[in-house]
């Protein structure tokens, strides 16, 4: 038993070490990269060529940002939630420009540019050099001194000690492997310190309390909006739909009852059509009731929900579930339907060969990934799916963080803070 929580520990010092040098080169290659895009295209503002470059630019900076979000919730469980203003639905390149400008959250992204590409870069290529490091010490203490001095004179240092023979060598085969123990317990730690130094930028710091009101106030209306519309709804398909079949059914019936005596086979005829109709009406009614709120949901919960759904779905889905009890009706309801939502995107714009869904509920938040192997692309924003997914979770302050960069794949995951009962 010690054996494997050995092992394991080892394959996760060993994970996060890589993780943190890949998270090294990227801060410092993509923060820059984007840096130096931005403030191009805010330059080229003045020219005119900055109205169309700048959301484009400021788009692929939220996307970084994101991904960022989802590696921190994926890899050390921290949550930076996202507070980006919604843009309005067909805007134009200036409004689109000045609208991204005027967020909060766009300024917050450009002054973690700035910390991701130095402090950043530092976090992150401390754990994976406690951890690659070391191993230097040990060539040396092999034999690979032989390569830089031939005893006479010091020819290498490793850290603080000057390699100029083999008992120097062995000093630093001992410094190494007193690194190799700090990475043991350190690794992940700071690892976790790089994702704490990203949240302390990117999340909203003064003026929280106003940006929640503002959140708050937009999500209010934005859930009121959709229950007016899901109410419009519900009234157009009783009034186009049942509601027609049943009078249909009610005339069939009064005809039935005139022509019973006179024309038995005509009233028989007549019959068998009404008695369709209820059929068909029977099932519309259940369709009906199931967009509102399925019954495997109100009698299953939200894992069988979820599963039953991917049942339907054309493409091969593995759904994962280690819930331990149910969270409130309304909390299932918005996650059952924001995953429907994004399976059904999935399923038209990804061409994925398979798909995959894990939920899961830990420190309060109910946690659902949705990953496709597509050709990658999603992105929340004017005329998406995605944005009203985001925009029902955020009803019950949940979050929403994509990853799907071209060529894919594709991860969408959803945090919402609920108890299980």
């Amino acid at each position: 038993m010690e054996t494997k929580s050995g092992n394991s520990r080892a394959r996760s010092v060993a994970v996060d070490g890589f993780r943190a040098l890949a998270l090294a080169v990227v801060s410092l290659a993509g923060s820059l990269t984007l840096l130096v895009l931005s403030f191009v295209s805010n330059l080229l503002i003045v020219l005119g060529v900055g109205i169309v470059t700048t959301p484009w630019v400021l788009t692929g900076v939220r996307a970084f940002a994101d991904w960022r979000r989802v590696m921190a919730a994926e890899w050390c469980g921290v949550r930076i939630p996202p507070a980006y203003r919604p843009l309005p639905e067909g805007a134009n390149p200036w409004a689109r420009t000045f609208g991204m400008l005027r967020d909060p959250a766009t300024w917050r992204d450009l002054r973690w540019l700035v910390v991701d590409m130095t402090a950043g870069f530092v976090t992150a290529l401390l754990p994976a050099v406690l951890l690659l490091y070391p191993f230097e010490g040990f060539a040396l203490a092999f034999g690979l001194w032989r390569v830089f001095t031939d005893g006479t004179y010091v020819g290498w240092w490793y850290g603080f000690v000057p390699v100029s023979g083999q008992a120097s060598a062995l000093l630093a085969g001992l410094l190494g492997a007193v690194l190799l123990v700090g990475a043991w317990f350190l690794t992940p730690v700071l690892l976790r310190f790089h994702f704490l130094l990203t949240r302390s930028v990117l999340a909203s710091g003064q003026g929280e309390l106003a940006e929640r009101v503002r959140v708050l106030t937009e999500t209010r209306r934005d859930a009121v909006d959709t229950s007016a519309a899901e109410l419009r709804r519900i009234e157009r398909d009783l009034h186009d739909g049942a509601q027609a079949r049943l009078i249909a059914m009610g005339m069939d019936l009064g005809t039935i009852e005139a022509l019973i005596e006179k024309n038995p086979a005509k009233a028989r005829q007549l019959l068998a059509q009404a008695r369709q109709n209820s059929v068909d009406t029977l099932a519309e009614l259940r369709d009906l009731v199931h967009g509102i709120h399925p019954p495997v949901l109100a009698e299953r919960g939200l894992g069988d929900a979820v599963r039953a759904l991917a049942l339907r779905l054309p493409v091969p889905t593995d759904v994962t579930v280690e819930l331990a009890g149910r969270a409130d009706a309304p909390v299932e309801s918005a996650a059952y339907f924001a995953v429907s939502e994004i399976l059904t995107n999935t399923v038209k714009h990804a061409d994925a060969e398979r798909v995959w869904v894990d939920l899961h509920h830990t420190d309060g938040m109910l946690r659902i990934t949705v990953t496709d192997n597509g050709k990658g692309g999603a992105a929340v924003g004017a005329g998406s799916g995605l944005t009203g997914v985001e925009r029902r979770l955020g009803t019950f302050d949940g979050v929403l963080a994509v990853s799907s960069p071209a060529g894919g794949p594709t991860m969408v995951t959803m945090e919402i803070p609920c108890v299980l009962s």
